[in-house]
């Protein structure tokens, strides 16, 4: 669970960071879970945009990603979504 600082922390980094992946009209599907859990594995912190022809709202959209691929919804900002998951092995955003 993220406390308000760390939270902070990944929100600050959100802000510059580009939105890689799309969720669209497919909505969440076995190949856009395997490209979050990638993204997630290599960064860490991960911003996705829900587009309008998305089948649910983004909050819902961020919290299904979430859990699916085992990480935290950071925020969700209008059409914009921002997951962060640790990278045991190497953590390199938010290190204890």
């Amino acid at each position: 669970m993220l406390n308000s600082k760390d939270r902070a922390k990944l929100k600050s980094i959100a802000s510059t960071t580009e939105t890689i992946l799309q969720v669209g009209k497919g909505g969440i599907g076995e190949a856009l879970v395997k490209q979050v859990d990638d993204a997630l594995t290599a960064r860490e912190l991960v911003k996705l945009h829900a587009l309008e022809t998305a089948p649910m709202a983004p909050g819902e959209l961020a919290a299904l990603l979430a859990e699916a691929t085992g990480a935290q919804v950071v925020q969700v900002i209008g059409r914009k979504l921002v997951l962060y998951r640790k990278n045991l092995k190497k953590p390199v955003l938010l290190q204890d």
